[in-house]
C-alpha cells in the first residue's frame, strides 16, 4: 500500500457525513438490485445513522417507486420510461401502500443514476449496479464530494485510473465482502507492514471439476451458487471464478499493492472473506457469515460499525473452515484478468466487455461455458489498444470515459466475431 492508496483507513471522517445526532444522507444507485434492496434494509434498520434521500433504479419501476414511496426520498431516478410515467408510478405506489406520495425529483433516461449519484442532497452513495454502467455514476459521486460505498467493482476496473484521479483518500470505501474485508485487516499494520493480501473464493457450484467436465456445464448449473444469491452475471462470473480475477484487480487499485502479491485462496463455507498477510508472518483474517449487510453497513457508515448489521459466528457450534489452492488451469481468470491488467489501462475495459458479451452467449445457448475464457482470452489477443482508440478518435496516452467506452465498444464486437 502506498500514500496513492484509494481507502485511507486512518483518514477522518468527511465533514459532510452524519454524525451521531445527524444521520447519514444516502443515494442509492441500483436500488432494485440484490445490493440496494440490502442496503436499504440496512438504512431501515438503522434510521438514527442513515436517512435514504434518493433511489435510481432499472426496469422494475414498479418496486423502484415502492421504495420511494416506503423511504419518502426526494430524488428518484430511472434508466427507462419518462418522467410521467415515473411520477404515475409513484402516486400508485402511494395509494397502494397508503402512504403519502413524496413527490421527489424525477430523471428517467441513461444518464438518470449519473444524476441521482451526484444528488446534492446526499453525502453518502451506494452504488450497487452491475457492469462498466456504473462508471459515470461512480465518478459523478466522486466529483460531488460525496462518500462513495462502491459494491460496483466494474467501474473501478475499467476505469481504474479515472477513479483513482477522482477519489480523495478516505473518499471511496469498499463494499465487496472480500475488500470490506481487507479494509477492516489493514487497520492491524501499517502498509510498510504488508507482506500480500489473500483473496478468499467459495469456489463456485464446480468447485473440484476439471477443465474438460467445465465444457458439459448448462447455464441452470451455472447459477446455483452455494453461498452467495446474485444476479445472472454476476452468479456467472462466480462460476467461472470471473468475478475472482475481478476482484484481484480491484483489490490492485483499492490498495495500491503489486498484483503479484495478491493471491485467490479457495475457501469455500464463505466465512473468512479475505486475509492480509504481514511481514512478520501473521495473518489477519476477517470472518463473518455471508450476509452482505455487513459489508454495506460498513461501507455506508465508515470508519464507524453499525450494531446489528447482521449475525455473527455461533461460537457455541462445532465448525470446520478449510482452505484449497486455486486450480489455475480449470479456471484460468485470475491468471488472464492479471495478465490483462499490466498490458494496458483499457485492457480490462475489454477483458469485461468481451466477458459481458461470452456470458449473455453462454446463458443464450451460442456457445459452451468453457467458451466464456476462451473467448476472452481470444479478444485480449487481439486488441491493440494504440490502434483501436485512434481510429475511435481516442488518444491512446489520456485515458478518459470515452477511451474506455471505445475499447469496450470493439471489444463487444470482437466477442461476437469469436463464434
Amino acid at each position: 500500500m502506498t500514500h496513492g492508496s484509494l481507502t485511507d483507513f486512518t483518514h477522518p471522517r468527511h465533514a459532510d457525513a452524519g454524525t451521531a445526532s445527524e444521520p447519514r444522507r444516502v443515494a442509492l444507485i441500483g436500488s432494485t438490485g440484490s445490493i440496494g434492496t440490502q442496503g436499504l434494509d440496512v438504512i431501515a434498520r438503522s434510521p438514527e445513522r442513515f436517512r435514504a434521500v434518493a433511489l435510481a433504479g432499472g426496469a422494475n419501476t414498479a418496486l423502484l417507486a415502492e421504495q420511494a414511496v416506503r423511504f419518502a426520498v426526494e430524488a428518484v431516478g430511472a434508466a427507462s420510461g419518462t418522467p410521467e410515467q415515473l411520477r404515475a408510478a409513484l402516486a400508485d405506489a402511494a395509494a397502494r401502500l397508503d402512504l403519502p406520495d413524496p413527490r421527489p425529483h424525477v430523471v428517467t433516461g441513461p444518464a438518470a443514476a449519473t444524476e441521482i449519484a451526484a444528488w446534492s442532497g446526499a453525502d453518502t452513495v451506494l452504488n450497487g449496479i452491475t457492469g462498466s454502467i456504473g462508471l459515470r455514476p461512480t465518478l459523478a459521486a466522486l466529483a460531488a464530494g460525496h462518500r462513495l460505498a462502491l459494491a460496483n467493482k466494474e467501474s473501478l476496473i475499467v476505469g481504474g485510473a479515472l477513479v483513482k484521479a477522482a477519489a480523495a483518500p478516505g473518499q471511496l470505501v469498499p463494499v465487496d465482502s472480500e475488500h470490506s474485508a481487507l479494509a477492516q485487516a489493514l487497520r492491524g499494520g501499517t502498509a510498510e507492514e504488508v507482506r500480500r493480501l489473500v483473496l478468499t473464493a467459495s469456489g463456485g457450484p464446480f468447485r473440484g471439476w476439471s477443465a474438460e467436465r467445465l465444457r458439459d456445464v448448462t447455464p441452470a448449473q451455472a447459477l446455483a451458487h452455494p453461498t452467495w444469491d446474485m444476479g445472472r452475471v454476476v452468479t456467472t462470473n462466480s462460476a467461472s471464478l470471473v468475478n475472482k480475477a475481478l476482484e484481484v484487480v480491484e483489490a490492485h487499485l483499492l490498495f495500491d499493492v503489486p498484483l503479484e502479491r495478491i493471491d485467490v485462496v479457495v475457501h469455500p463455507q464463505s466465512v473468512v472473506h479475505s486475509l492480509v498477510e504481514f511481514t512478520d508472518g501473521s495473518t489477519l483474517a476477517q470472518a463473518s457469515p455471508p450476509d452482505m449487510r455487513l459489508p454495506i453497513a460498513l461501507g455506508i457508515g465508515w470508519p464507524e460499525r453499525v450494531p446489528g448489521a447482521a449475525p455473527g459466528c455461533d461460537w457455541t457450534q462445532a465448525a470446520t473452515w478449510t482452505f484449497e489452492p486455486l486450480d489455475g488451469e480449470a479456471f484460468p481468470a485470475v491468471a488472464l484478468a492479471k495478465e490483462a491488467a499490466g498490458a494496458s489501462a483499457t485492457h480490462m475495459a475489454v477483458f469485461n466487455a468481451a466477458n459481458e458479451v461470452a456470458v449473455d452467449a453462454f446463458h443464450d445457448g451460442v456457445i459452451r461455458f468453457d467458451r466464456i475464457l476462451e473467448t476472452v482470452r481470444v479478444v485480449l489477443g487481439e486488441y491493440r489498444s494504440e490502434d483501436v482508440l485512434a481510429a475511435a478518435g481516442q488518444d491512446p496516452d489520456a485515458l478518459t470515459v470515452e477511451a474506455v467506452l471505445a475499447a469496450e465498444a470493439w471489444a463487444r464486437r470482437a466477442a461476437r466475431e469469436c463464434w
